[in-house]
């Protein structure tokens, strides 16, 4: 560290921070990787590719200037230094953003196709809950589609040989990924996008097989075989949820169990990552070190925590492949074998550098999971529970000797605590990707996380263990009471009135403030930490003082609610689907039982319109809304438009309809996707907002439009009959 201090000594303010940045030294490697990650998130947050460039070269300048005034890297001071470095991360991750953002490209569907689907099997996913089978089929060159689809086939018609490898055949209606139907709704789109899924879809035939495949791969079959086999053993939702704790596979975990886990807070006990490898590994470690120490010349022959580190790096590993190698579960393997390193060298495990290391190899392999919600949960929950325990107190109460009593209460204390921090932590990431967050979880999370750690998983370990010489029977039974205890524990919490809180979305300047404090917060260690809770409150006040949109649009113009209304929800259509419902609930922060707009008192419905007047700031909005595509007479529809402010149609209208403030029709939807109206303020928020600039909305654009382009054209060249 002498190297370190060999420059002059700032005054003022100067000084401050140099004394701060000298103090927090050991810190400032993790705040490379906070650095990489923001220029990822700048890539996201930045409205197209010039913004990007000048990002880079912004980041670019500054290091180049900080060099320049400094000479030399020696000549730098230590803030200058952290200032060049932060500038070229920044840089740097903007960059490979955008490098990671064209290799993947892969164009979409431009539009509805329905046709004969031919292609090689590449992915086949079971869903038993929703009667579904998930294949991801590689297209015939032949058919002029992208190269990778995604399609789903009813389980009556499915044929098991349509394994990976095959080539099938069938009639599919195939559509381009859907973008985010509201603002700030999340976008399969993007997520299609760096999956280089051009289309989704179903099949309506039975598969023909064309080519059968060749053998599975052996993960492939020990998994489904895995899977098919604890459902066997145990049945109902508790089967589901114990194939998902073995193998990943959340297909047969019903909609209701998994909306249960979610609003109680347990949702993260079914994605397989830090909890469930920490526990693999950690036992696998213990057990070895302690079965190869009961030997004497093992002991001294052997370097004994370096063979148990190899031991838990080998079931980690073996499990992460089980379980699919899904990008949580990497992440949580990459992590466990740095605190195994540590562990085996008798450094400190529970470390930020390691967090952070962590971090950026997923950013350096999978940069676009940033802006995901496994990755802000995982990591936030991981990087809060390390700065608690590593906190001086913290560390002191944990090395005290206690008797077996005091000892348990720590231990639930600490838990409590942990599970505390962790569900207010959580939090802002939950309001920001589903609107809503639980209250109840830090409660139910000192159950269910013991639970499952110390009885559910092992006893399924030892029963598949026992079910080697044909004894599991009894564990198999004792593995599905605690499940059934667990699923019980999340339908009571989630059945709790107020277990719930929503919000309506969030700007995401707000939710940078989040991150920004939280950051803050957790990172440094001296007392200039806590100005982190200045931006978290700042941020917390904003989200609650968050209007709910009057209007909410889908991008189809198909589906609409009327939001602004305190305790009601009404929406256009009585059959709205689970799916535009969901969305439409979340964006209004509304959790209960919508109304159709035919049936609500305020509205005029006949069979092709529906009109209502909205009041906001002391003036009368004239709302106009089609119910259907029904042609209407040009002059009587120009008349109703001239006496509504807002007019809202799920087909084009002609030009003829003037209304006094907006014209929301398919035309003008196709520009802005869908809409979110704030009458008090007259702001419009649109989905074109938050993704404009990116490939996977620009480009979706630019092929709809040469699809339109050439329709007109072959009109145009079809002489008259």
């Amino acid at each position: 560290m002498a190297s370190l201090t060999r420059f002059s000594t700032p005054v003022g303010w100067g000084r401050v921070m140099h004394r701060f940045v000298l103090a927090e030294r050991d810190q400032l490697p993790v705040w490379i990787v906070v650095a990489f990650g923001a220029g990822i998130a700048a890539w996201f947050v930045l409205p197209g590719r010039d913004w990007h460039w000048a990002m880079i070269a912004l980041g670019a300048a500054t290091a180049l200037a900080v060099l320049a005034l400094r000479r030399s890297w020696a000549a730098m001071e230590l803030g200058a230094r952290c200032i060049f470095v932060a500038a070229l991360a920044l840089a740097a991750g903007t960059a490979h953003m955008s490098w990671r953002a064209e290799r993947v490209a892969a164009d979409p569907l431009p539009a509805p196709w329905f046709g004969m689907l031919t292609g090689r099997v590449i992915e086949r996913e079971m869903l038993p809950a929703r009667g579904q089978v998930r294949l991801v089929l590689q297209t015939a060159p032949a058919l002029g589609l992208p190269e990778k689809v995604r399609i789903n086939l009813d389980q009556a018609r499915d044929d098991p040989q349509a394994r990976p490898g095959a080539i099938i055949s069938g009639r599919a209606r195939l559509m381009p990924p859907a973008q985010a139907s509201l603002p700030g709704g999340y976008s399969f789109a993007q997520r299609a996008w760096f999956d280089q899924l051009g289309a989704t879809g179903s099949m309506l035939d039975r598969p023909r097989i064309v080519r059968a495949s060749e053998a599975a791969s052996g993960f492939d079959t020990l998994r489904a075989r895995l899977s098919a086999h604890i459902q066997a053993q145990i049945e109902g939702g508790a089967g589901g949820i114990a194939a998902t704790l073995a193998t990943g596979d959340r297909g047969a975990i019903s909609e209701e169990d998994a909306e249960a886990m979610r609003r109680s807070g347990l949702a993260h006990l079914l994605s397989i990552s830090g909890l469930h490898v920490t526990a693999l590994i950690g036992a696998v470690w213990l057990i070895t070190l302690k079965l190869l120490a009961l030997s004497p010349p093992l002991a001294r022959a052997w370097q004994l925590p370096l063979v148990a580190a190899g031991m838990g790096a080998f079931a980690g590993i073996g499990y992460t492949l089980l379980t699919g190698a899904e990008v949580p579960t990497i992440r949580s393997c990459a992590a466990a074998m740095l605190v195994l390193v540590a562990l085996a060298l008798g450094r400190d495990p529970v470390s930020p550098r390691l967090i952070a290391a962590g971090a950026m190899l997923v950013l350096l392999l999978w940069p676009e999971t940033l802006m995901g919600p496994s990755f802000q949960l995982s990591f936030a929950a991981v990087t809060a529970i390390v700065a608690l325990h590593d906190h001086p107190r913290m560390r002191g109460w944990a090395a005290l000797d206690l008797s077996w009593p005091g000892r348990v209460a720590r231990f639930l204390a600490m838990l409590f605590l942990t599970g505390l921090l962790i569900e207010f932590t959580l939090m802002p990431i939950a309001l920001h990707h589903f609107s809503k967050a639980g209250l109840y979880g830090a409660l139910a999370n000192m159950v269910a996380i013991p639970l499952t750690t110390f009885v559910i998983m092992p006893l399924e370990a030892l029963a598949l263990l026992l079910d080697l010489a044909g004894w599991g029977a009894p564990v198999w039974w004792l593995c599905g009471t605690a499940l059934n205890a667990l699923l019980a524990l999340a339908h009571a919490v989630s059945d709790t009135p107020g277990s719930i809180t929503l919000f309506p979305k969030m700007a995401p300047w707000v939710f940078g403030m989040f991150v920004v404090g939280g950051l803050w917060l957790f990172l440094w260690r001296s007392r200039a930490r806590w100005l982190g809770l200045a931006p978290v409150t700042l941020a917390g006040v904003l989200v609650a003082l968050q209007p709910v949109p009057d209007l909410l649009i889908t991008g189809d113009g198909q589906h609409l609610a009327v939001a602004g209304k305190r305790g009601q929800l009404v929406v256009l259509r009585a059959r709205t689907g689970d799916y535009a419902l969901q969305a439409l609930s979340e964006s209004a922060a509304f959790d209960g039982q919508a109304t159709a707009m035919e049936d609500w008192p305020d509205a005029t419905c006949s069979a092709e319109f529906c009109s209502f007047v909205l009041s906001a700031h002391a003036r009368n909005y004239a709302v106009l809304v089609g119910r259907n595509r029904e042609r209407v007479p040009e002059r009587a529809l120009a008349a109703a438009c001239r006496r509504a402010d807002i007019v809202i149609a799920g087909r084009w209208l002609p030009r003829s309809c003037r209304p006094r403030w907006l014209k929301i029709d398919r035309a003008m939807l196709a520009e802005t996707g869908g809409l979110a109206l704030y009458l008090e303020s007259q702001k419009v928020r649109t989905v074109a907002e938050d993704h404009r600039g990116h490939p996977w909305w620009d480009r979706a654009v630019e092929l709809r439009e040469q699809a339109m382009e050439a329709k007109r054209a072959a009109r145009l060249s079809t002489p008259p009959r």
